[in-house]
């Protein structure tokens, strides 16, 4: 489990093919403080460290997660935004994230906002997730809030600080990027759909 604060950036240096899987070898911070089996969420992906070099480790995305996701699109030399798992007792700063994402999104609308900056993504509603106001959503593995909620479209406001210490700063109009709806609105729709 994760909780969307994003704890550094990481760097693409390798991505090797091996049938329908990709290795994917990054260059991070926090390296020296993984261990092989660990859970760490990349652009808000689950993965599981496989190999540790220095301050290179890499993981293993399969087809299901390349297909769904955009790990599919990196290439070297790409930023990736980084977070562990949380550890039992930690504060929940974020919301309660899975790292799996359900769905990708493409970037509508940057404006900048007195300080701040508003992203606008699409996606497509008819995978049948939802957002609401001032709901979570994690965007690229970044918790966020929803503003300007609608049937395929919502918004999100970008302080200075998760501009700067996160991927947000590279984003641009067109870029896709992953999205995990809100656990708990995804059992609430269940249970409404069960029960008509």
């Amino acid at each position: 489990m994760f909780t969307g604060i994003i704890e550094t950036i990481g760097k693409v240096k390798e991505l090797a093919q091996d049938q329908s899987n990709v290795h994917l070898t990054i260059e991070s911070d926090i390296t020296p403080e993984l261990k092989i089996d660990q859970s760490v969420a990349h652009n808000g992906v689950c993965l599981t460290v496989v190999s540790i070099k220095d301050k290179l480790y890499t993981v293993t995305a399969i087809e299901e997660t390349l297909a769904k996701t955009n790990l599919n699109s990196l290439v070297i030399g790409d930023s990736i935004n980084l977070e562990r798992a949380m550890k039992l007792g930690d504060r929940l700063d974020g919301h309660i994230v899975q790292g799996h994402v359900d769905q990708t999104a493409i970037c509508e609308g940057i404006e900048s906002s007195n300080g701040s900056w508003v992203f606008t993504f699409s996606y497509d509603e008819t995978l049948h997730n939802i957002t609401i106001e001032k709901g979570s959503i994690t965007v690229n593995g970044v918790s966020l809030t929803v503003v300007n909620s609608k049937a395929s479209t919502f918004s999100v406001a970008i302080v200075p600080y998760t501009y700067e210490h996160t991927t947000f700063k590279h984003l641009k109009i067109g870029s896709i990027v992953n999205l995990e709806f809100d656990v708990v609105g995804k059992y609430v729709k269940k249970l409404f759909e069960l029960n008509k």
